[in-house]
């Protein structure tokens, strides 16, 4: 009896909303899944791409699966997609990868772009790889034209402020609230300081360098002084201050330097590979600290 083929889903989202909603992954590995059933293949793994584009191949799932496709005996004998666009939107690339897999006897298939072996079939993988890459930089062009309006406009396009400001909300229009920066009053009181002492330095030197200025806050925050120079430099009115809902995962850290109240779980990406390496929890700079009341 002929053994079954061995078959290895990838499943991949570009977009983080489109992960957030959590439709796609599902629906491409329900499709597979069908598809797989209806020929008697085996699933045997699965990898799943979360907020990855597929214009070069810096994912770490995919180069998991790779590394599983190319050992001696491979460890599937398919890989199953969706499209060939969730393996690449880069002719060049996925004409590289699919001729390697082909070296270790291992086959790439599209469930909705079905596609056999002979020259012809290889000629059409190719054209679609060609309108694959052609759209996914006609979306690009177009999507970096709106964050430009969009920055012309005075909103913000993302991401976590820079040092001294913080994301508030500017315009509503429809059911999409406009984004856009203010100064925080309490961490511009930072910026100052810091532009400060590379001014005019801590009154026993000169001007001093990034790396003398990062020195001189790391003592000043751990004598308590730098506390006592930004409240008493901030006009803030409040009764505390907290920390902004954008920023990711943090916890408390037990350390008596009072500018390094919360960690941040990170992980690093190789540039090369992008693989992803153990997570870590770093410092970060904000403080989570009450403001004495201005005088009246």
């Amino acid at each position: 009896m002929t053994a079954p083929v061995r078959a290895a889903l990838y499943l991949r989202v570009s977009a983080g909303r489109q992960a957030d909603n959590d439709l796609s992954i599902p629906d491409q590995r329900r499709q597979a899944k069908d598809y797989c059933t209806s020929r008697g293949w085996e699933i045997v793994a699965d990898y799943v791409e979360f907020d990855a584009s597929a214009t070069d191949d810096r994912r770490p799932e995919f180069q998991r699966m790779i590394d599983a496709a190319t050992t001696k005996p491979p460890a599937f004998d398919t890989i199953v997609v969706h499209s060939f666009s969730r393996f690449f939107r880069d002719q060049f690339q996925l004409e590289f990868y699919v001729r390697r897999l082909a070296k270790y006897g291992v086959r790439l298939v599209s469930i909705t772009q079905e596609l056999g072996d002979d020259p012809m079939s290889n000629m059409i993988r190719q054209i679609m790889a060609l309108f694959d890459e052609y759209q996914s930089k006609e979306n690009a062009k177009h999507t970096l034209r709106a964050m430009k309006e969009n920055a012309r406009q005075g909103f913000w396009n993302g991401s976590l402020p820079p040092i001294g400001y913080r994301i508030v909300a500017g315009e509503q229009r429809g059911q999409k609230t406009k984004k856009t920066l203010e100064v925080d009053p309490f961490q511009a009181e930072i910026v100052r300081l810091i532009f400060r002492l590379a001014r005019e330095g801590d009154g026993d030197s000169g001007a001093l360098g990034v790396k003398s200025i990062a020195q001189e806050l790391r003592i000043m925050g751990s004598k308590g002084e730098l506390l006592r120079t930004l409240v008493a430099a901030s006009s803030a009115k409040t009764a505390g201050f907290s920390v902004p809902s954008s920023v990711p995962k943090w916890r408390p850290v037990r350390d008596s330097n009072p500018c390094y109240q919360r960690e941040r779980l990170v992980s690093w990406a190789s540039r090369r590979t992008g693989r992803r390496g153990a997570r870590r929890w770093v410092a970060e700079g904000h403080l989570r600290v009450k403001l004495a009341p201005s005088p009246r």
